[in-house]
């Protein structure tokens, strides 16, 4: 890319678009937008160098300001979180689709070369999701369409506002689904953590605590593969510079059950807990994998970065936020050396 071009990053306060910012600062970019819904002192990673925009992309004059003069845009911005809040925030998530609909009009309004969605392996057909044997997710199994409620059909439809901007408008659409993204900079505490996050927390009280145990959504036994946030956001740029035009996996192939999961972070935490199973608690669908055959042909690359390795960062990472909370330093704090 051409480090003087304008360079827009919607959804800039969360995780993976503040990783995605610092990655573009790192490759000598200069001109770079980062906006989001959120109070700049909310958002996870901030930088002084960069333009960054409070703004609510619901808003249709919203997204004109933050596409104006933009060379690439990344559309990360959505209402979303951990399987709690997709479960229970079924229309609020489905409302991120005025996001992607007007970003997608501003994009061509401003005549931007190159515009990114960040769609999600919730677009998967449901039926395909019944064994707890991690099944290997093709792009085509997205069809016929019975995508988790709420979340997955707003990146489903939003995926094909993509494709029909592209067909009818010539705006360049690249569109990634990812697969369970973790590592540090993410949320970990609140509800709308993701399951690698909340877990590292709970074995982190756990230990801290003296109290020995940990609460696991479900039995155990679904299954899951989860993307060191380092592998996300490489994938995410060969993807914008590609010449695909479908949506693509981008997941890591490496399934684990929640089980293995918790035996992974107990091992790194060098402890062992008893494990009260809540059956009442939100689960999502029973195994997802990601096959990787597409991206690798593509790309001759894939997410390599083994979990156990990731874990170890990601553990280490909200330790130290534990730790800084409960000892009485805001997080605000934290991020405001990033300012």
């Amino acid at each position: 890319m051409q480090n003087e071009n304008l360079i827009v990053v919607a959804g800039a306060g969360g995780f993976i678009g503040g990783n995605l910012v610092a990655s573009l600062r790192a490759q000598g970019c200069t001109r770079i937008r980062a906006v989001d819904i959120k109070p700049l002192e909310e958002w996870h990673q901030r930088f002084g160098d960069v333009e960054n925009l409070s703004l609510d992309l619901n808003m249709k004059e919203n997204c004109e300001t933050a596409a104006k003069n933009a060379h690439d845009i990344y559309n990360l911005a959505a209402n979303m979180g951990g399987m709690g809040f997709i479960e229970n925030n079924k229309a609020l998530c489905m409302l991120s689709v005025l996001i992607n609909t007007q970003m997608l009009q501003a994009a061509a309004r401003n005549e931007v070369k190159r515009y990114f969605f960040a769609s999600s392996a919730c677009v998967y057909n449901a039926d395909k999701q019944k064994t707890f044997a991690a099944p290997l997710l093709k792009e085509e199994d997205a069809y016929p369409a019975l995508a988790e409620d709420g979340y997955g059909w707003e990146k489903l439809f939003s995926e094909r506002m993509c494709r029909h901007f592209r067909e009818d408008f010539g705006l360049c659409t690249r569109v990634a689904r990812f697969h369970n993204v973790y590592g540090p900079w993410g949320t970990w505490d609140g509800g709308l953590e993701k399951a690698p996050a909340a877990i590292c927390r709970k074995v982190i009280a756990a230990k801290v605590n003296g109290k020995h145990e940990i609460e696991i959504w479900g039995t155990g036994v679904q299954t899951r593969s989860f993307m060191y946030i380092d592998d996300c956001i490489k994938g995410i740029f060969l993807i914008m510079n590609s010449d695909i035009e479908e949506p693509i996996n981008l997941g890591s192939s490496e399934a684990v059950s929640v089980n293995e999961l918790v035996d992974i972070v107990e091992g790194i935490a060098e402890i062992k807990l008893k494990r009260n199973y809540n059956l009442n608690a939100p689960n999502g669908v029973n195994g997802r994998n990601s096959d990787n055959t597409r991206i690798k042909k593509y790309l001759n690359w894939e997410p390599n970065i083994p979990l156990r390795t990731g874990l170890e960062k990601t553990y280490a990472w909200i330790y130290d936020q534990y730790m800084a909370r409960l000892h009485g330093k805001r997080e605000s704090e934290q991020r405001a050396a990033l300012a």
